[in-house]
Formats: C-alpha cells, structure tokens, sequence
C-alpha cells in the first residue's frame, strides 16, 4: 500500500476537560499507540495497518495539545498526571480493561509511567527512542549535551519566535539532516501542525511543566523516584543515527524493569523510527505483543 493510500477517520471522544481525536481500528487484543513531540497518530500509519491486519484493535490518539484533540492554554494543563488521566480516561471511555502499548518519544515517557502506575491496564510495553525517565535522567553528561535544546525551549516566547525562522531551518537541521519540508511526509505533516495558531506553544508545554531547568541538570528524575518497577514484558528499540538521545539512556532503562526486558538496535534509522523503519518497527510490535499475548493465554 502506497503512501497516500494509508487513510484513516478519527473519532472525537471527550475525556475529561478535553475532547481528543482518536483513530479507532480493528477488532481483538487492544494496542494503545502514543506519539510524541511534535506529532499526531498518523506517525504511526503502517504500524496502524499492520497490526489491524494481523487481529488487533489500534488505539491511536491525538495526544492533548497536538493533532486535532484540544490544546489548552495553561501550562498546568500537560502535567505528567493531566497527561496520564487522558490514557486512562480514553480507555475507561473505550470499555477497554487492557492493552499493549507501542510508544515514541514523549508518548514512550507516558507509556513509562502508565506502565509503572498502572500495571492492571498494560498487558506489554514497547518504547521507542526513549527509554525509562529515570534512565534518561542518569546518562551522564553526554545525555545532556544532546538534551540542551530542552533548556532552550523553556522560556515561553523564545523558542516560539526562533523556531519558525528560515522556514524552521533549525528544526529541518536538526531532526531531519536538513531535508526541505516536503522531501518528507512526516516532516511536512509536523511543521504544517505547529504553524496553526497555539500549537507550537501547547507542544512545548509538555516540555515545560514536566522537567524544570532545575530537574534537567539533577542526576535522576526525582518526581519519578517512587515509580514502581515495570512488571509487564518491555522492549525497548534505539536507532544508531539518534540525534537527541543515547543508546545508554535506553539500555540502561533495564534497571528499572522487574519483567521481562528486550531491547533491539536499529542501524541506519535516526530517531522517527516507526515511519522510517516502518516494516521493522512493525515486524517488533508484532513479535512483542504476540509474545505477550502467548504467555498470558
């Protein structure tokens, strides 16, 4: 299936103070798909279709702030516990008890803590390009060399007026080896998403109300020290051409699960895993969650 025949209508479903857009697909075993910055559930296309074609449900939300779900404007609103009350609320709100989880960038920090608060709702965990927030936390000095555009982003407005320049050259730079914006369907679909009024500001707000320039040069994420150990299987995937994040901050992530851990490097493929590496992160999803789904039954 081509590019432009991947094709999916969103439903609106209201959780809580907020109304999200969600692709609901399929039918059997749940999985619960969580993009990150700055995408929307469309980053997870192929994987979409091909778990839908191997038996499952797919749960793709527009996370708060990005997409087509609402974004609001005070920053207390994309706290780590608003954030998580959203994955909860949508699958009280879906009647679904469990799922397996595949998560990206901020949405693998989400998958973390539901995984780890919520043990009953995640049947297995599968976290790409970011690994456990307290392993992020704890990978020394080149992590935060990589991490330093998060201080930047801090300051309301900054980042904002800076970011947009040049036609967001920084940006396409940075996350995409300089690439012009429509050379890459992803990269066209974020940039044309943070150019709508607000948006830009309401990604950066996971950012800001969740690690304080104060935290991010701690040595470990101490508003998730008492996060239990994660006791579902996790797998756990790292490409070789990373820009922002270190193979140590994945693989150290072992630490903090009590379960079955597997963790899978992917070379040639930087951080958009799932759509640059589509059959592959597929093909792990698969193999991840039908492993999970064998011990259980």
């Amino acid at each position: 299936m081509s590019e432009t025949e991947i094709s999916y209508a969103p439903r609106r479903v209201a959780v809580g103070e907020i109304t999200m857009s969600v692709i609901d697909e399929g039918h059997g075993p749940a999985v619960l798909l969580l993009h990150g910055f700055p995408d929307r559930a469309l980053m997870w296309r192929h994987q979409i279709q091909d778990l839908v074609a191997a038996g499952y449900r797919v749960i793709a939300p527009d996370l708060r702030g990005f997409g087509d779900s609402d974004r609001p404007t005070d920053l207390t609103s994309y706290s780590a516990p608003a954030l998580l009350g959203d994955v909860l609320g949508l699958l009280d709100e879906l009647d679904i008890d469990q799922v397996h989880v595949g998560a990206h960038d901020w949405g693998a920090l989400l998958g973390w803590v539901l995984a780890g608060s919520a043990p009953d709702r995640v049947r297995s965990l599968a976290v790409f390009s970011v690994g456990h927030p307290r392993a992020f936390a704890g990978a020394g000095f080149e992590q935060k060399q990589l991490s330093w555009y998060i201080l930047w982003w801090q300051s309301l407005g900054v980042a904002e007026s800076q970011l947009p320049q040049q036609a967001w050259q920084w940006y396409r730079d940075w996350a995409y080896a300089g690439i012009d914006r429509y050379a890459d369907q992803d990269l066209d679909r974020q940039l044309t998403d943070l150019e709508r009024p607000g948006a830009l500001t309401a990604g950066l707000s996971w950012y800001r109300a969740n690690l304080t320039p104060a935290e991010f040069a701690e040595s470990d994420w101490v508003a998730l020290a008492d996060l239990p150990a994660i006791t579902c299987p996790v797998l756990g995937v790292w490409g070789d051409r990373e820009m922002a994040l270190t193979e140590r901050q994945m693989t150290d992530s072992a630490r903090y699960v009590s379960g079955p851990w597997r963790y899978e490097r992917i070379t040639r493929v930087g951080h958009w895993i799932p759509a640059h590496a589509p059959e592959r992160a597929s093909q792990l999803l698969l193999d991840h969650f039908g492993s999970a789904e064998n011990t259980i039954g």
